[in-house]
């Protein structure tokens, strides 16, 4: 996949991440990578995420996740976190989330969020000032 532009963000990997070998308990990846979606909001996307939430009562959940652990992350090491956005749909979302230690993949996540009324309780439809910025963030696939 080719990255027409991506969202990126360090994360230092701190003691409250890890389990007592010093590496990342996976469930902390889940946590991490949300904070980068959180982190794109603000500054990717240029929407208030806070607001977002309390006065748009819209949020972002997951509905489908696929993960791959492929190395350990230990305790004082700097992550790179990247994001991609790989398909918009009408009401959905692709994610192509990875985080990096000195270049070397840790994981990688293709997960699929919603854009969800907070009052409605249900899925809705993507404006079109919203798609517009997501947009801007979508990967190009190629073939090789």
């Amino acid at each position: 996949m080719n990255i027409a532009r991506s969202f990126e963000s360090q994360k230092l990997v701190r003691f409250q991440h890890c389990d007592p070998a010093g590496i990342v308990f996976y469930p902390q990846y889940f946590v991490l990578f949300h904070e980068l979606i959180e982190d794109w909001f603000n500054d990717g996307l240029r929407v208030n995420y806070a607001e977002f939430i309390a006065i748009q009562k819209l949020g972002v959940p997951t509905v489908h996740m696929e993960v791959d652990f492929v190395a350990p992350s230990k305790i004082g090491e700097r992550l790179r976190m990247q994001l991609a956005v790989k398909r918009i749909g009408t009401r959905s979302i692709v994610l192509s989330l990875a985080a990096f230690a000195d270049d070397a993949l840790r994981v990688q996540i293709q997960q699929t969020i919603v854009l969800f009324s907070l009052e409605r309780r249900e899925s809705v439809a993507i404006p079109d000032d919203l798609r517009q910025r997501l947009s801007l963030f979508l990967a190009e696939e190629t073939t090789q």
